[in-house]
C-alpha cells in the first residue's frame, strides 16, 4: 500500500462516463431505464431528478471500481488481448459464466435490496440501451449491458430512499 497514493476519483469517473459513451450509452439512457423502473412510485420525481440520481451514484469509488473492471475486460476481449479459455468466455458472454453479473450485483446492492430487486428485473427484461447492448451482434458487451442495468437500478434505490 502507497500511503501516499491518492485515490483518481475524477479520473476513474471520466473513464467510465468515456467507456460508456464509446458504446452509445449516455446519462440519459441510464436515467430513462431507471425512471421506467420508479416512476409509478414517485410519479412526481422529473426526469431530470432521475438524471442526477445516476450521475451522483456513478460519482460512488465501489460503483466506479466496479465498472471500470467490467468496461476493461470487454474491451480486451474485444482486442483479443485475455488468455483462453477466459477470451471465448468473454467473447461469446457465455451464460454460465455469471462473472459479469457478480460485478453488476455489487453496483446494485449498495442501495440495499431495491437495487438488487431491480437489477435483477432489467436483467431479465433489458429496457432500453441494455437490450441494444445485449442484441449487438459481433460487438463484446459481455459487461456493459450488466453494468448499466446496474447503474440504473442503484438510482432506482437512490431515489426510492430519497423519497421514501
Amino acid at each position: 500500500m502507497n500511503k501516499n497514493f491518492k485515490y483518481p476519483d475524477t479520473a476513474a469517473y471520466q473513464y467510465v462516463v468515456k467507456e460508456l459513451a464509446a458504446k452509445n450509452v449516455t446519462v440519459d439512457s441510464i436515467a430513462e431505464i431507471t425512471y421506467g423502473l420508479q416512476h409509478q412510485f414517485l410519479p412526481d420525481a422529473t426526469i431530470d431528478d432521475y438524471k442526477a440520481e445516476v450521475v451522483n451514484v456513478m460519482h460512488k469509488r465501489e460503483l466506479l471500481n466496479n465498472a471500470m473492471v467490467g468496461l476493461n475486460l470487454d474491451k480486451l476481449a474485444a482486442a483479443d488481448q485475455l488468455d483462453e479459455p477466459l477470451l471465448s468466455i468473454v467473447k461469446n458472454d457465455a451464460g454460465v459464466f455469471g462473472v459479469d453479473e457478480t460485478l453488476a450485483s455489487g453496483i446494485a446492492t449498495l442501495w440495499g435490496s431495491i437495487g438488487i430487486t431491480n437489477y435483477g428485473y432489467v436483467d431479465r427484461t433489458k429496457p432500453g440501451i441494455i437490450g441494444q447492448l445485449d442484441n449487438s451482434g459481433e460487438a463484446v458487451n459481455t459487461f456493459i449491458d450488466d453494468i448499466v442495468g446496474a447503474i440504473s437500478a442503484a438510482a432506482a434505490g437512490k431515489m426510492a430512499h430519497k423519497y421514501a
